[in-house]
């Protein structure tokens, strides 16, 4: 719910700042003391257009504070909501209050900020939609859109959108794979150089193995130079006077000194060991040169493949054979797509088909369910408007037939026909705003369980109307707030008296300036303002009487 409203230098007020409460909240005061200012205000940090003209004469910015708190189940859409727009724009919110301010500036420009970080317009407009519906001559309802009338009419009618939205994702994810597949379209020249290349890759019969060519071609290149120095090493290892052979004729020695020196006992079983380790090197390296093939076919052999694949590898930019291979296989699978596409592309055009009959038939049973509902609504809001003072007017729901889309096949209207003989036109062309407002208090009446907005304002709704019909718009406005947060402002006392909170707005000339002041009223105070709303400043006695029992009326 709004919490609080404070307001600088914006237009006739000074300095203002409102307190509001849960339930029905109704602002009163004399034309002219800025009660439309406040509401103003409130637009202004929703969001709404601001231009240099709002700073109060001599000062250099306007400034607009609102604060909401989230404290009860009523709110929970409404909070979630303001979460999903907060996480989207990176601002923290910890779920129970949010703190939003804007300025206006006398020469140009503003700032934003939301919960004490800086912020755009925009996300106050996101934010303003979420929360607050307004009504009145500058409003923009969201009642108005079409979005709106249609998510009210489903929550109305409980309609259960999973199964729509099933059928419609699976179309959405064949008519994305068909797009993306169009999209791979291959000229003839791509197709023969894809055949070319895979022929080319085929051709030199890679395989994991050819990663060693490198070594065997410089190992049979050095043959020689290898098998001498080899034949050099295992003579010196193994042969005869070689280490080896010297550690097995020094055995005797090792046990000799042995026997005088307790320390040297060990000696002879490591010069065994090393005696092992030294005559398994030698046949190590004895076995890895006799298997090296200096045979001139060999030589030319390993000189061809070499060649291959270094070229290959020049050529597609691969390190190895392995790369080689994983190249072969992504041009494989790029050829055979290509190659396969005509086919591919019919098999998904008849998924689309099958897919979007299966969104017209779930589609045409959204549709049958709505307008059901529709029909209920249009009764049930008829009756309130009957209410509210218009007799002979109608509400109906229009339901239009339109290309599938993520909602459903139907666009929806709110309709009104305001006299009988006249056209039913839509809620958005209604020109008069207390008529307006009216048709919009009528139906929040109805569907305000199911209307996520938070918060409710409606400015001078009961304009133009008698003292017994304001108090049925009294009444209707207390309904609704038991679901909702709702602001009123209004000149009748019939209405007024029916607020949870009152609050007045005055205003008083201090120091050449007008200052504009809200006070919380209750017991004799509200009673005053109730009778200087029947019959002006100088209320007599009888006046205080009537404001009394309207009052006590009112509270019943």
């Amino acid at each position: 719910m709004l919490s609080r409203l404070t307001v600088s230098n914006l237009a006739i007020v000074e300095k203002a700042e409102a307190d509001f409460a849960p339930g029905l909240n109704v602002l009163t005061g004399e034309t002219g003391a800025g009660k439309s200012v406040l509401m103003g205000a409130l637009e202004l940090v929703l969001g709404g257009r601001a231009d240099t003209g709002v700073v109060r004469d001599g000062e250099k910015e306007a400034k607009v504070e609102a604060e909401f708190t989230f404290g009860s189940s009523a709110a929970s859409d409404a909070c979630a909501a303001v979460k999903a727009i907060l996480d989207d724009v990176g601002i923290d919110f910890d779920g129970e209050s949010l703190l939003v301010r804007r300025t206006v500036s006398a020469s140009g420009g503003g700032r934003v900020w939301v919960n004490d970080s800086s912020s755009t317009v925009a996300t106050l407009k996101r934010l303003g939609r979420a929360l607050v519906d307004i009504h009145g001559p500058r409003a923009n309802q969201n009642i108005l859109e079409e979005r709106f009338q249609r998510e009210a009419l489903d929550s109305f009618a409980a309609i259960d959108m999973r199964e729509y939205s099933k059928a419609w994702s699976s179309l959405q994810g064949a008519r994305s794979r068909l797009e993306s597949l169009q999209g791979e379209g291959a000229s003839e020249d791509e197709l023969d150089m894809l055949r070319y290349q895979v022929d080319e890759l085929e051709g030199a019969k890679i395989t994991s193995d050819d990663d060693e060519i490198a070594e065997r071609h410089a190992a049979a290149a050095h043959a020689e130079e290898i098998v001498d120095a080899a034949n050099e090493i295992t003579e010196a290892l193994g042969g005869d006077g070689g280490a080896a052979d010297v550690l097995i004729r020094l055995q005797p020695r090792f046990a000799s000194v042995a026997k005088r020196m307790p320390a040297a006992s060990g000696w002879a079983d490591e010069a065994e060991e090393l005696t092992l380790r030294i005559q398994e090197l030698s046949r190590t390296v004895a076995d890895a040169v006799s298997a090296i093939d200096v045979d001139p076919e060999t030589m030319a052999a390993l000189d061809e493949r070499l060649t291959v694949l270094n070229r290959l590898k020049r050529k597609y930019g691969a390190d190895d054979a392995s790369a080689l291979l994983a190249v072969l296989e992504r041009k494989r699978e790029r050829l055979e797509s290509i190659e396969n596409r005509d086919a591919k592309i019919a098999e998904l055009k008849g998924e689309i088909d099958r897919a979007l009959a299966e969104v017209e038939v779930r589609g045409a049973a959204l549709s049958k369910k709505r307008k059901t509902a529709g029909d209920k609504l249009a009764k049930a809001v008829t009756a309130e408007l009957h209410d509210l003072g218009f007799l002979q007017a109608k509400f109906s729901v229009r339901l239009g037939r339109i290309a599938p889309e993520s909602h459903g096949c139907d666009s929806v209207d709110y309709m009104f026909e305001p006299n009988p003989g006249e056209a039913a036109r839509p809620l958005s062309d209604i020109a008069s705003s207390g008529e307006t407002a009216r048709v919009m208090l009528a139906l929040k009446s109805v569907i305000a369980s199911h209307d996520s907005t938070d918060v409710l304002v409606f400015d001078e709704i009961d304009a133009n109307i008698g003292g017994e019909v304001g108090g049925v718009v009294g009444t209707k406005m207390r309904s609704v707030a038991a679901c909702h947060q709702v602001i009123a402002i209004t000149h009748l006392p019939q209405s007024a008296v029916f607020g949870d909170r009152h609050l007045v707005v005055s205003k008083a000339v201090s120091g050449g300036r007008t200052r504009t002041r809200i006070e919380s009223v209750e017991g004799e105070a509200r009673v005053r303002e109730i009778a200087r709303m029947l019959g002006g400043e100088n209320s007599t006695s009888v006046v205080m009487r009537h404001a009394e029992e309207l009052l006590r009326s009112g509270l019943q």
